[in-house]
């Protein structure tokens, strides 16, 4: 059985083990690659070493992490000068 290198100093990860990250209000951080099935029976495949699952239901590449999940801030307007 071949071992990749753990993370952080963890256990190694096998064929037959995969990390998975849960970051709250985040994606689900899997080490790749994978193949996700989908409730309508197609799957998703992604060969990157690390893929983000979508965990917010926002993004436009379910099942994949688009980032749609942080929240998109203006920059606050500048107070007129009063001099």
């Amino acid at each position: 059985m071949d071992h990749a290198p753990g993370t952080a100093g963890g256990p190694p990860v096998t064929a037959d083990h995969r990390r998975v990250i849960i970051d709250p209000g985040g994606p689900i951080l899997v080490q790749g690659p994978v193949e996700v099935q989908m409730p309508d029976g197609t799957t998703a495949t992604s060969d990157r070493f690390m893929v983000a699952l979508c965990a917010c239901r926002r993004s436009r590449t379910l099942p994949f992490c688009d980032t749609s999940h942080r929240r998109r801030r203006r920059p606050p307007k500048e107070a007129p000068s009063s001099t």
